[in-house]
């Protein structure tokens, strides 16, 4: 190590590690836990680095990708398991030498909740295939790659045999480029999808994100055993999967669960890294004595870490707004490279082939919505050259010399009051700034409505961003925010000492993605549509610091809670300090239940004269019955069909539906261009082809012959849009499509 290096992330003995070394005892439940909960982001890594290359090739079908998948899965899996150490994580904030071993409920407490959670979610999960928001534009995506295994996707004007300039192939969320359509979003959810699809059907697809959100808890659950203790994971899985965003993003196919595990698993195997060279989890006595016990420790670094880049790395072929999120592991890398760090070429590396694929993605397949979203990439993109330029003049000036000292008393202090600071500036935020903002006109439609609805002032260019702390208060609660900011500011000092070396890159991460999202969470603010934005990272973040400050606290109290009188041990300090956790968990836990769940109390019913009763979204199922409506609908048109939409709101919602579920050909005609009709008709004939008119009112279609047929009638629930308030109930959501088939 060279002199002069700065304690930021430094290998140094953390409080109650000091007995890692030789002979130390392993801790079978706490490695079990560690392998556990990171096996999902391998596996999910391994599928979609398997699955861009054969999707660009436009081979991506099942067996290619299971011939691919399977041995790039298993040994991914095997080097993760084989690596991550068998004793070791943070102290449970004890004053012993030797680390406790981990408990046996502690696993099954943790497996537990995810489990259940996955359950629950399953059994309210929402069929959202006809387009309208994002988890309908996904679910066609990925239905999509699954039937034809490659992209673009043919707008297939020879089944009209009518001239483009008549037509329009564009719908919701897919884009025309030449004559072909492009899918908005990224295509790591629709690849994951389309095993769903493969294994049983659109049913399945629909009901995977309740498998990815589980995965999700159960990850945030490993990470809180590696940096708080492994007895405090069921507490932080309970607390995510009680909120309603995890919940509402678990039962529509939503990007955020899959970039949670992803994110959170690559943590996990960073903070594994890490730990183990920082502890020595693996050492002499695992393995050997002497350097062959330090070269296999050091092997197991460097393994970790280009596991855990890899996983994170690919987060942007998942979520675009994963840009953003991977900006601190730039000056991140620039530490470990001063501090001669063995995970740092690896990580470096890893990290880059991962996001390589993102961009490749970018580029290639969907670069419409690249090009959509190109605003807020712009200002990443320049934010990121800048971190990048100036981390690396940092090492080259600084590479003799190592990282600078920070454990000074002002630096520290400085370190403590950011988050306090931050936390208070949130907290002012909507007492001195409205948040307005350039929109497109059907956001503005969109947001004047939902104002009307809550009975607002209405102005369509509000963003109501000021009030997004009040987002992560109304899902988690205050306590939760207070106890994390706590937890925040105390780590902050101790990486700066050099106490918490495994706190560095999760501090920084959860640190910016917080700030970032919660500053410009950039999208329509009505929720629970917004509180997407708060799944991956923000909810993850705040829970993972307040339980560790919560476990700081448990800390601090067993320090002092038996107090030694004449070999008399008095036991009213255990006491409080038990009632005092106990109370400070609950305050975790209820809020998020609160929300969720609406608890109440009625009057009437029950012995006593009132019963317990539970009004929130997650009893109330959503967007059911589309699946069976969409079958309908495909049956009820003939097989030679060749489906003209008239209605813009039909074809925005349902022609990527009918090309790719029923398919059929499908395209809308320009309302500007409804007197030329009759001309598409009889070009669809020449075609050999059947012309089928769709369109959402029976009299859009007089005039065109064929006798109008109405084949879908959807009433449905879908979730509410409130602005100013936590979501509470669903509204109506009502589907009309009719059909006429023009005389020949």
């Amino acid at each position: 190590m060279p002199t002069g290096t700065a304690s930021i992330g430094r290998p140094g003995q953390p409080e109650s590690s000091a007995a890692a070394g030789s002979g130390q005892p392993t801790d079978p439940v706490g490695s079990l836990i560690r392998r556990v909960t990171v096996i999902p982001a391998v596996l999910a890594a391994a599928w979609l680095l398997t699955g861009l290359p054969l999707l660009l090739l436009g081979h991506f079908s099942p067996l290619p990708m299971l011939t691919a998948w399977i041995p790039v899965a298993a040994l991914l899996a095997l080097i993760a398991w084989r690596w991550i150490p068998d004793q070791g994580g943070p102290p449970a904030f004890r004053r012993s030498a030797q680390p406790a071993r981990t408990p046996w409920w502690s696993l099954a407490a943790l497996i537990a909740v995810a489990a259940a959670f996955g359950a629950d979610q399953f059994a309210y999960h929402s069929q959202q295939i006809i387009e309208g928001r994002d988890p309908a534009s996904y679910v066609q995506f990925g239905n999509w790659i699954a039937l034809h295994g490659s992209l673009p996707i043919p707008d297939n004007l020879a089944a009209f045999g009518a001239p483009a300039r008549l037509l329009a192939f564009n719908s919701a969320a897919f884009f025309p480029v030449g004559h072909s359509l492009a899918p908005q979003f990224m295509a790591g959810l629709p690849m994951t999808l389309a095993a769903a699809f493969w294994t049983g059907g659109v049913g399945a697809a629909v009901a995977m994100n309740a498998v990815l959100a589980a995965c999700g808890v159960l990850a945030l659950g490993g990470l809180t055993a590696r940096l708080v203790g492994p007895r405090w994971a069921p507490l932080a899985a309970l607390v995510l999967a009680a909120a309603l965003p995890e919940q509402y993003t678990a039962r529509s196919a939503f990007s955020e669960p899959l970039a949670q595990i992803l994110f959170l698993g690559g943590l996990c195997l960073l903070a594994d890294s890490i730990g183990q060279d920082g502890a020595g989890q693996h050492g002499a006595g695992q393995h050997g004595a002497g350097q062959d016990g330090a070269d296999r420790i050091s092997a197991g670094t460097r393994w970790l870490a280009a596991l855990g880049g890899l996983a994170l790395g690919l987060t942007l072929l998942v979520r675009i707004d994963a840009a953003s999120d991977l900006l601190p592991l730039i000056p991140y890398c620039g530490i470990l490279l001063l501090q001669r760090r063995a995970q740092a070429t690896p990580l470096i590396i890893a990290l880059a082939v991962g996001t390589a694929y993102g961009v490749v993605d970018g580029l290639v397949l969907t670069r419409p919505y690249v090009q959509m979203v190109e605003g807020s990439l712009i200002p990443l993109l320049l934010i990121g050259f800048v971190l990048l330029a100036a981390t690396a003049v940092v090492v080259l000036v600084r590479w003799e010399r190592g990282t600078p000292r920070l454990d000074g008393p002002r630096p520290l202090l400085v370190a403590s009051a950011i988050p306090v600071l931050i936390t208070a500036g949130l907290v002012i935020r909507p007492y001195v700034q409205t948040v307005h903002g350039p929109a497109t006109a059907p956001t503005v439609g969109a947001v004047a409505a939902f104002q009307i609805a809550d009975h607002l002032p209405v102005d369509g260019t509000r963003l109501y961003y000021e009030i997004s702390l009040h987002w992560v208060f109304w899902y988690i609660g205050v306590p939760a925010v207070i106890l994390a900011t706590v937890g925040a500011s105390v780590l902050a000092r101790r990486c700066l000492q050099g106490r918490a070396p495994e706190w560095t890159l999760p501090l920084l991460c959860f640190g910016w993605i917080i700030v970032a999202t919660l500053l410009r969470p950039a999208i329509t603010p009505d929720q629970p549509w917004a509180s997407r934005r708060l799944v991956p990272g923000v909810l993850p973040g705040f829970i993972l610091l307040a339980v560790w400050a919560l476990a700081w606290l448990d800390g601090r109290f067993s320090g002092s809670s038996a107090i030694m009188r004449g070999g008399a041990i008095l036991r009213g300090g255990a006491i409080l300090r038990g009632a005092v956790i106990a109370v400070l968990g609950a305050a975790l836990v209820l809020p998020a239940v609160q929300t969720s769940f609406g608890l109440g109390v009625r009057h009437g019913g029950g012995p006593l004269g009132f019963r317990v009763v539970a009004t929130g979204l997650a009893g109330q199922p959503t967007y059911q019955g589309e699946i069976r409506a969409v079958q309908r609908m495909c049956a009820a048109m003939p097989a030679d069909a060749s489906v003209i939409i008239l209605d813009g709101q039909v074809s925005g919602t349902l022609e990527e539906v009918i090309r790719g579920m029923c398919g059929l050909p499908a395209a809308g005609i320009r309302p500007r261009l409804l007197r030329a009709l009759p001309e598409v008709i009889r070009d669809v004939r020449r075609a050999g082809r059947e012309p089928v008119l769709l369109a959402a009112t029976s009299p859009e279609l007089a005039g065109f012959g064929g006798t109008p047929q109405l084949i879908m009638a959807l009433h449905t629930r879908q979730d509410e849009h409130t602005l100013v308030t936590p979501p509470t109930t669903t509204t109506k959501l009502v589907i009309i499509v009719w059909m006429s088939v023009p005389a020949a």
